[in-house]
């Protein structure tokens, strides 16, 4: 049976948040989230939409604008984030949020873990899937498989033999997937899949943002678009507004202190109904309609033959969502499985199905982009098996362009990767023939291969994305990694110590104030010195130190006792010895009531 493990804070859901302190440290999830409103150009989140993403892409270039840390360029042209003046790849960010489920996971167990089955967005491109596969080695976790999330959603609720075809609606905070799944005698066979990698919960919080800014510009006259405080405030209070009218009809957002002019501090006070909140977002909730008829289409069905509509992720307890839902599919969603925690459910019931626990289960998915090659006029020619030609006489070599996505135009598209094949024998164009080969492994990582027929030379490549972390880059995130884990424990270290001495001192202190009286003045001074010296030990970051200054405490306070002892010492041993080792009887009455 898979099990959701509740995390260190207690909660059964991480966000996916990284933050680093002025102190350089490193916080994860919940403690990340509460501090991001004092410190958020250091506070990481949704680098999700940026994982396998160029710089220059538009998409990252519209999520520059709405977040408050910086995007920057890497070396290898990707985007990637800077935080404290350090910069960070987002499969490194995402390493940082595996490590905590790594931790959260092992104390729970009670030993180590080294294998894991992560998710991703049906719609990821190979970059993306290539760059969650590596988060998960600098993590230190060998990558078992990689499973789309609506996929493993459908694994969670077909798991007690329910069949039939299933359309997966997954609208999480950052992406949205739509899937149509067959399941029947424990084969789930993915029909078709489609989404959007750029449209979540995020993008409803921005909406509210955006909002609330022009609403205080109109009655105060004083824009908050450029102080990054007030929008993580305005941020924070408008993901709490999102919630709260899942359940209610209107909310109240107070903000005081949001900002301050000459005369003096403003406050914002908007009262924000369902229907108020439903127009802002309307524009985003209509762009799922279209990936949803494209997916019915791609599959061959009308939403009439969908039997179940499931829905995941934390927007779809939206209501308008819920009403657009039923809308597309013209029937009520399901509510049968938990929208937060299908998705893990079902990754943990991959892990099963890979070790061999869980039997007679066959998991049949789709690559979520056509995968094709570069043709004479730019086009893309998308087939799994293609024979090709060469476009000119006596041509001795072919380029092969690997492209993935749905644009006709090869410039349209993703570039993955492009080899040459060579040693073809002259010929006049169009003579030789060239079969082209596309091969997908289980986690959606592809191989392409080239082969001229006459020769039988063949030439293949691994898609290693043109971005993307090289070997090194991937080894030294690693040794960062363990190098954060190693600071992490040094940290906690400091704080148990630190712990320690406190309720020493506290001990310590309370006993001085009992038997100061019953003591010499030089163990009273001798206690009151080692005590001062603990406490000024406490101020530096030594875990030895203090330990050596805890110890003396400790040893000088052990003397309390001694001279107690010693003062006693002559009256208790003759009582003892009056009962000849026999404990005395007490007497008792016994009172009726």
């Amino acid at each position: 049976n898979a099990k959701v493990i509740e995390n260190s804070e207690g909660a059964r859901t991480t966000p996916s948040v990284v933050a680093f302190n002025q102190k350089g440290e490193l916080l994860v999830g919940t403690p990340a989230k509460r501090q991001a409103v004092t410190n958020p150009t250091n506070t990481v989140f949704g680098t999700k939409r940026l994982i396998g993403r160029r710089f220059d892409d538009p998409q990252t270039q519209k999520e520059m604008k709405m977040v408050p840390f910086k995007i920057v360029r890497a070396p290898n042209g990707d985007a990637w984030v800077e935080a404290n003046g350090q910069q960070y790849s987002p499969s490194q960010i995402g390493a940082f949020i595996l490590t905590k489920m790594k931790e959260t996971a092992e104390s729970y167990l009670g030993k180590s873990v080294s294998k894991a089955v992560i998710t991703v967005p049906a719609y990821f491109n190979d970059a993306q899937r290539q760059a969650t596969k590596d988060a998960g080695r600098i993590a230190g976790l060998d990558v078992q498989r990689i499973i789309n999330e609506p996929t493993a959603a459908a694994l969670a609720y077909g798991l007690n033999n329910k069949e039939g075809l299933i359309a997966v609606f997954d609208l999480g905070g950052g992406t949205f997937d739509v899937s149509i799944l067959e399941i029947s005698n424990g084969v789930f066979e993915v029909k078709a899949t489609n989404g959007d990698t750029f449209l979540g919960g995020e993008d409803f919080d921005n909406s509210l943002v955006e909002f609330l800014v022009d609403e205080f510009k109109r009655t105060e006259a004083i824009d908050l678009s450029k102080d990054r405080l007030a929008l993580q405030r305005l941020r924070e209070a408008a993901e709490k507004a999102k919630i709260e009218l899942s359940s209610t009809s209107q909310t109240e957002i107070n903000l005081p202190f949001i900002t301050a002019d000459a005369s003096g501090a403003k406050h914002m006070n908007v009262t924000l109904t369902r229907s108020k909140f439903e127009t802002l977002v309307n524009h985003l909730i209509e762009r799922t309609k279209n990936p949803c008829r494209s997916c019915l289409k791609d599959a061959g069905i009308s939403s009439k033959d969908v039997d179940e509509v499931l829905l995941v992720g934390g927007m779809t307890r939206v209501p308008k969502v819920q009403e657009i839902v039923s809308e597309i599919f013209g029937k009520s969603p399901s509510k049968g499985v938990n929208p937060d925690e299908a998705v893990a459910m079902g990754a943990a019931i991959q892990g099963g199905i890979l070790r061999g626990d869980v039997k007679e289960l066959l998991l049949l998915d789709v690559t979520p982009l056509s995968l094709g090659i570069e043709t004479l006029g730019g086009y893309l020619v998308s087939s799994v098996d293609q024979v090709f030609s060469t476009a000119a006489d006596n041509q001795t070599q072919v380029g092969v362009r690997v492209l993935q996505g749905e644009r006709e135009m090869a410039a349209g598209n993703k570039l993955l990767g492009e080899f040459e094949l060579v040693g073809i024998p002259p010929a006049p164009r169009g003579m030789p023939q060239i079969e082209v080969t596309f091969d997908i492994d289980a986690n959606g990582i592809v191989t392409v291969s080239a082969k001229d027929k006459a020769t039988g030379k063949e030439q293949q490549i691994t898609i290693r994305s043109s971005g993307g972390l090289s070997e090194e880059e991937i080894e030294k995130m690693v040794k960062e990694a363990e190098l954060h884990a190693q600071k992490d424990q040094e940290r906690k270290a400091l704080i148990d110590i630190k712990n320690s001495a406190d309720t020493t001192i506290y001990s310590i202190e309370k006993s001085l104030s009992e038997y100061r009286d019953k003591i010499p003045a030089e163990v009273v001074t001798e206690i009151e010195t080692a005590v001062a010296d603990l406490r000024k030990e406490m101020a530096g970051d030594s875990v030895d130190n203090i330990k050596a200054k805890l110890d003396a405490a400790n040893k000088a306070v052990s003397k309390i006792g001694q001279h107690m002892a010693g003062g006693s010492g002559g009256s208790s041993s003759s009582g003892g010895s009056q009962g000849g080792g026999q404990a005395s009887e007490a007497e008792y009455e016994e009172v009726k009531k």
